[in-house]
């Protein structure tokens, strides 16, 4: 009776990859490895289950940064927009002062 052999994360994306990217058939991977052909479409499977899940939660963490930009350059153009008026109200007093100053009132 042959021992149940446990493959690692790392190990059941190697073979996986071999099946993907050098167009093995699982029917040879399944000798190679000494899996059965089940397991590997089972793996293969939940790699892409994950693989989706991973994809949408980068979505919606690049949302979450996107959503916290839009903020940030909207609380800076009101900062900018309350410098530019504090800055026209002080030219406006300068100019005051400045014909006060020069006797014409």
């Amino acid at each position: 009776m042959k021992k149940k052999v446990r493959y690692s994360a790392i190990e059941k994306t190697m073979i996986l990859r071999e099946y993907l990217e050098n167009n093995i058939a699982i029917s040879e991977l399944s000798e190679k490895y000494n899996v059965h052909v089940n397991a590997i479409y089972k793996w293969k499977k939940q790699m892409f289950e994950g693989a989706s899940l991973s994809l949408s939660q980068t979505s919606k963490s690049a949302d979450r940064e996107e959503r916290a930009s839009r903020k940030r350059i909207r609380e800076l153009e009101e900062m900018l927009s309350k410098r530019e008026s504090l800055i026209a109200e002080l030219v406006e007093d300068n100019i005051s002062l400045k014909k006060k100053s020069s006797g014409k009132i």
